[in-house]
């Protein structure tokens, strides 16, 4: 009895909606779609990347990452939150929510470097392409792309760490769907300031550095395209970065909103709303961004499905 009580007192309860009981049974159906939506295309894009000889290249090589990303970052938390919809018991164990906030951390730190890796590879594709397969070779992307998952989870030990360290005096109950930094820190006994200001620092460094740097980057991809005289080449120079550049806007919008400002001025409805879309509707919509703007993309599974299936499709 002693242990299942004291197992009780290490769980964290993740008071998520109960605030609006009502809402509990509409999310749960909304959030199971959205689930499902974000598995099924992050899948696809990941095997057709893989099986599909023309899409062996190095944009589909990190697209791909990015796939494999966001079908990480949503299953880290949805699973636990239609759990908690639906069920009696909203919590979460110790081990649990440190997991859970160092694996959201690390795939949310990841996607800000990978995210700037895929611009230099647009830059590199249209403004140097006589270069481009030199640049871009296979061992290059595939250190690239190992250091940039190097250094999110490297990044998320640092910031999980500050976070975890802070002495709650005994309270567990969290507001929020799922155990984020802000949220974690409200509970804190002391005063946090010092970890705001290094968290803070850490988030400005992660988000805006790597921004700056594919605005930067895209400054220089519209100077080069605009010196192109065909207007065909022209087009498909600016279609091809605009996906990317859609998933950029939806991830660093609702991202620098939530970590670029103090935790002590964190809003408990807005954080939910913000989480929401970064955690669930972004990953979602990604790999339909991709796929609905390139035709590469759409020709590739077209191809699969007559493989497999015997399915022609237009």
């Amino acid at each position: 009895m002693w242990t299942n009580n004291q197992s009780l007192l290490d769980n964290f309860i993740l008071l998520g909606f109960s605030d609006r009981p009502w809402l509990e049974t509409p999310l749960f159906v909304i959030f199971l779609v959205a689930y499902s939506l974000a598995l099924f295309g992050n899948m696809s894009i990941i095997l057709v990347s893989r099986l599909d000889p023309q899409l062996n290249s190095p944009m589909y090589f990190f697209v791909s990452n990015l796939s494999l990303l966001d079908l990480c970052y949503t299953t880290s938390i949805v699973p636990q939150m239609l759990v908690n919809l639906r069920g009696p018991e909203k919590t979460i164990s110790y081990g649990g929510c440190i997991a859970q906030l160092y694996i959201f951390l690390a795939l949310g730190s990841t996607e800000c470097i990978l995210l700037a890796m895929m611009a230099f590879d647009r830059y590199a594709a249209i403004c140097k392409p006589l270069h481009y397969p030199v640049i871009m070779n296979h061992r290059r992307c595939i250190h690239m792309a190992a250091g940039t998952w190097a250094s999110g989870f490297a990044n998320s030990l640092v910031q999980s760490t500050l976070t975890v360290l802070a002495p709650r005096c005994g309270q567990r109950v969290i507001d929020h769907f799922f155990c984020e930094v802000p949220a974690l820190l409200k509970l804190a006994c002391i005063d946090t300031l010092v970890n705001e200001a290094e968290l803070s620092v850490l988030g400005a460094l992660l988000l805006l550095v790597p921004l700056f740097l594919i605005l930067g980057i895209y400054v220089r991809i519209a100077q080069a395209v605009m010196r192109i005289r065909s207007a065909e080449s022209r087009w498909k120079a600016f279609n091809t970065c605009a996906s990317h550049l859609l998933v950029v806007f939806l991830f660093y919008f609702t991202a620098i909103s939530m970590y670029v400002q103090p935790p002590s001025s964190y809003s408990h409805d807005r954080g939910k709303i913000m989480a929401v879309f970064y955690g669930i509707v972004t990953p979602t919509l990604n790999p339909f961004i991709y796929t609905l703007r390139n035709k590469d993309v759409k020709a590739a599974l077209r191809r699969a499905l007559t493989r497999k299936f015997g399915v022609k499709t237009r």
